[in-house]
C-alpha cells in the first residue's frame, strides 16, 4: 500500500488560490480513476478536481470554506501498489516577522493596549459550542483574541450559516472601526488633544467601507448575495474605477444577414447537427475587425501597452440564477462559420449546466455581450478587466428606413440593430474607438446572400 497526495491543479495562470466548496467524498470511501473528489470555486468558474489514482480516501486536509494555494495538498489517497510519482515533501513555510516600524509614542501605546487587551481575553474554547468552526477560523480567532461570545455572535455566510475566513475578517475590519482597544486609559495621559484627533482620522476610511444603512421595512425581502454575485460586483465596480469608460454607437442594417440566415439554417442544422445562431456571424464580425485594427486587441499595464498575439473572444452568456460569466473562443480569428457556431453553441450549452473549465473562462482578449437577447434596444457595458474593450449586440428590429437607388430613393423596411462599444479611454481615443466599431458595422452590411456555408 502507498499514498498518493492529491493537490490543488493550475487552473490558469491568473489563479493561484480557490475556495473549497464541497467535499464529494468522505473518508473511507472508493475513488475510481479521473473520479470528482471535490469541488473548489475561484473568482472565475466553479469547477471540480478529479483523482489521478484509484484508491480510498485516507485523509481530508481543509474543510469547506477554507482557501487552498495551488499546489497545496488537498486530499490523501490509499492506492494499492506504488504510488505514480514519487510524492514531494510538504513543509510548512516558514513565517517571516517583520521588524516593528518606529512610530509615534501616542501609536505604539495604542498598539500596546490592543496587545494588552488580546491577552487579557481568553482564548476560546470551542468544545462548549455546538456550531462548526474550520480549522482556518479558529486559528485566526485565537490569534486575534476573539472570544467565544464574539464568534458564535458573528453571522456566517458560508454553507449552513458556516463562519467562513471573509466573515471573521469583515469582524475584525468593523470591531477595528468601531474603536475598539483604540481609546484605552494608556493612550489619555499622553498629549491632550491629539489623541483623540488621531482617533478620529483613523475613524474616517471606515465611511469609504460601510455601507449606508437601509431601512427594512415590514414585508421587504432580504436576499444575500451568491458568492458569484459578490464577485461580479467587486469586479464590476473595480474596472470602473480603473478605466475611463467612453462608448461609440452605430446602427447597422443587418437586413442580408437576417435574410441569409433564414435562408441557409435550416439545411445547416440538418447537415452540422447544430443550431445556427445569430451569434456567430456577429462573432467572426468582431474578430475580422479586430485583426483590422490591432491596437484594440490589448491590455494596460502601469506605462505598458500590451499588445495580444492571440484574438480571443469573450462571449458574455446569462446563467439560470441571474449571474453572468463569459467563457472564451480562442483564436476566434481562426475559426471558419461552421467552427464558430459549434465553438458558440458548446461554451453556451456547458454554462448554463456550470461545466465549464477554469481555461475556458481565461486570457480574453476582448469581450462581446448580447443585449438584445433581453429585448434591450442598446447598452453601455462595463469593460472586462483587463481588456480595455467591450462590444454590445441590440436588439434586431424591423424599422422604416430611406434606401438609396440608382432610380432615387424610397421608404422599406429593413432589418437593424445598434452596437454599442465601450473602451479605455486611457489607451483607445474615439477615432479609433469609432473605427472599430464602424468596421464591424460594414462587414455586417456587406454580408454576400449568396455565400456556401
Amino acid at each position: 500500500m502507498s499514498k498518493f497526495e492529491l493537490k490543488l491543479p493550475q487552473m490558469g495562470e491568473s489563479v493561484a488560490e480557490a475556495t473549497l466548496t464541497t467535499w464529494l467524498k468522505e473518508v473511507g470511501d472508493t475513488i475510481e480513476l479521473d473520479e470528482a473528489v471535490f469541488e473548489i470555486a475561484t473568482d472565475k468558474v466553479d469547477s471540480e478536481v478529479p483523482s489521478e489514482v484509484e484508491g480510498v480516501l485516507l485523509e481530508k486536509r481543509f474543510e469547506v470554506d477554507d482557501v487552498i494555494k495551488v499546489g497545496e495538498v488537498v486530499a490523501v489517497i490509499e492506492t494499492e501498489g506504488d504510488a505514480p510519482e514519487s510524492m514531494e515533501e510538504v513543509s510548512t513555510p516558514s513565517v517571516e516577522i517583520d521588524e516593528p516600524v518606529p512610530a509615534p509614542v501616542a501609536e505604539l501605546e495604542q498598539q500596546m493596549a490592543v496587545v494588552q487587551e488580546k491577552v487579557a481575553t481568553p482564548a476560546p474554547s470551542f468544545s462548549s459550542t455546538e456550531r462548526f468552526y474550520s480549522p482556518l477560523v479558529k486559528n485566526i480567532a485565537r490569534e486575534e483574541g476573539i472570544s467565544m461570545e464574539e464568534l458564535e455572535a458573528i453571522a456566517g455566510t458560508g454553507k449552513e450559516g458556516r463562519v467562513t475566513k471573509n466573515d471573521i475578517k469583515a469582524f475584525l475590519q468593523s470591531r477595528s472601526s468601531n474603536g475598539k482597544g483604540a481609546v484605552t486609559p494608556i493612550v489619555e495621559p499622553v498629549v491632550e488633544s491629539k489623541p483623540e484627533v488621531e482617533v478620529k482620522r483613523e475613524a474616517k476610511p471606515a465611511l469609504k467601507v460601510e455601507s449606508p444603512k437601509i431601512q427594512v421595512a415590514d414585508g421587504d425581502e432580504v436576499i444575500p448575495l451568491t458568492r458569484m454575485g459578490k464577485l461580479i460586483a467587486k469586479h464590476m465596480a473595480e474596472s470602473m474605477s480603473t478605466s475611463a469608460h467612453v462608448q461609440s454607437f452605430v446602427e447597422v442594417d443587418v437586413t442580408n444577414v437576417v435574410n441569409w440566415r433564414n435562408k441557409v439554417k435550416k439545411a445547416f442544422e440538418e447537415r452540422e447537427g447544430e443550431k445556427l445562431t445569430f451569434t456567430p456571424i456577429f462573432m467572426e464580425a468582431v474578430a475580422m475587425a479586430l485583426k483590422k485594427y490591432p491596437l484594440v486587441n490589448i491590455s494596460l499595464e502601469g506605462d505598458n501597452v500590451i499588445k495580444k498575439k492571440n484574438i480571443n473572444l469573450g462571449m458574455a452568456a446569462a446563467l439560470a440564477d441571474g449571474n453572468l460569466i463569459v467563457p472564451v473562443i480562442k483564436n476566434a480569428d481562426q475559426l471558419n462559420l461552421v467552427g464558430m457556431a459549434k465553438t458558440v453553441n458548446d461554451l453556451a450549452n456547458r454554462a448554463r449546466n456550470n461545466q465549464l473549465k477554469p481555461d475556458e473562462v481565461q486570457d480574453g482578449t476582448y469581450t462581446v455581450t448580447n443585449v438584445g437577447t433581453f429585448g434591450s434596444v442598446f447598452g453601455t457595458p462595463i469593460i472586462n478587466q483587463p481588456q480595455v474593450g467591450i462590444l454590445a449586440l441590440g436588439a434586431i428590429r424591423k424599422v422604416p428606413s430611406v434606401i438609396e437607388t440608382d432610380q432615387g430613393e424610397y421608404i422599406g423596411i429593413r432589418s437593424k440593430m445598434f452596437l454599442s462599444h465601450s473602451y479605455d479611454h486611457r489607451v483607445v481615443n474615439g477615432a479609433l474607438g469609432g473605427m472599430f466599431v464602424k468596421s464591424v458595422a460594414d462587414y455586417l452590411e456587406a454580408w454576400d446572400v449568396n455565400r456556401e456555408i
